[in-house]
C-alpha cells in the first residue's frame, strides 16, 4: 500500500506493536499499511457512513487481509469497546470534529496508550483540548503535500511541560525540532499577513480597518515569535 505524504506521516506516529482503531477511515488506507508493514498487530476500520466503510471493505479484501482488518459502522468511537485497541487514530477531519470524538469518547480515550491525531483545522484547539484533559504531546511532525500543510501528534496521558502561546497555535514539538516544513509555512504566512497590513494602510481612518490592523500586527508577532525558535543555537 502506498500512502500519500499526509498518511504516511501519520502512520509514521504508531509504534510497533500498537493495536489500532482508525476512527473516519475513509479508504481504510491506514489500517492497511500498518498491517501490511507488521506495525499494527491489530486495527480497526470504523466510518460513520456506510459508503466509505463499504469502499475500505473492499480494499481490504483486494490486499488480502479479510480476516485480519475488521470494519466498524461508527459514530466516532461509540463501537469500539473499553480494552479492544491501544491505539486511536483520527486523520482528515477538523479540529473541532476531532475534539468531539474525543470528548464523547472520553471513557475509551481514557484506556488508551496513545492518540494520533491529523486534524485539518483548529490545529490549536485540538492540542488545548488534549492538554486540558492531561495528555502529553510527545511528538508532531508536519508535511507539505499540493500546496497545503498538514499537521499530525500523538498524544498520551501524562502532565506536559508549559506552553507559550505560539507553541500552542504551531506546535511545541515542532518549534523544538525546528522542523523544516513549519519554517516554510511560518514565512508564508508571515508573508501573507504583511501583504494584507500594506493593503490596511490605504484605509486610514476606517474604524474597522484599525481593528483588522492590531489583529494582523499581533497575528505577525506570534509568527515572528516562533520564527525565532529557528534562530536559537542550541550550543548557546
Amino acid at each position: 500500500m502506498e500512502l500519500s505524504r499526509r498518511l504516511y506521516a501519520v502512520a509514521g506516529l504508531v509504534t510497533e506493536g500498537a493495536s489500532v482503531a482508525d476512527v473516519g477511515t475513509d479508504h481504510g488506507y491506514i489500517p492497511i499499511y500498518l498491517v501490511e508493514q507488521q506495525i499494527a498487530v491489530k486495527a480497526i476500520a470504523m466510518d460513520v457512513n456506510g459508503g466509505p466503510l463499504e469502499r475500505a471493505r473492499m480494499h481490504i479484501i483486494g490486499h488480502g487481509l479479510k480476516g485480519k482488518i475488521e470494519t466498524r459502522l461508527s459514530d466516532g468511537l461509540s463501537a469500539l469497546k473499553q480494552g479492544e485497541v491501544d491505539t486511536m487514530i483520527a486523520a482528515g477531519m477538523g479540529g473541532g470534529l476531532i475534539v468531539r470524538i474525543l470528548e464523547e469518547g472520553s471513557g475509551i480515550v481514557d484506556t488508551l496508550k496513545a492518540c494520533v491525531l491529523q486534524p485539518q483545522s483548529e490545529v490549536w484547539r485540538v492540542r488545548k483540548y488534549l492538554l486540558d484533559r492531561h495528555m502529553d504531546i510527545v511528538d508532531e511532525d508536519m508535511v507539505e503535500e499540493d500546496g497545503k500543510f498538514y499537521t499530525m501528534m500523538r498524544a498520551v496521558h501524562g502532565e506536559s511541560p508549559r506552553y507559550a502561546e505560539c507553541e500552542y497555535i504551531f506546535g511545541k514539538r515542532l518549534l523544538e525540532k525546528k522542523h523544516p516544513v513549519l519554517e516554510r509555512f511560518l514565512h508564508r504566512e508571515l508573508e501573507i499577513r504583511e501583504g494584507i497590513f500594506r493593503q490596511l494602510d490605504h484605509h486610514v481612518g476606517s474604524e474597522g480597518a484599525a481593528r483588522r490592523r492590531e489583529e494582523i500586527r499581533r497575528e505577525m508577532m506570534i509568527i515572528s515569535r516562533a520564527l525565532g525558535y529557528y534562530c536559537i543555537n542550541p550550543n548557546n
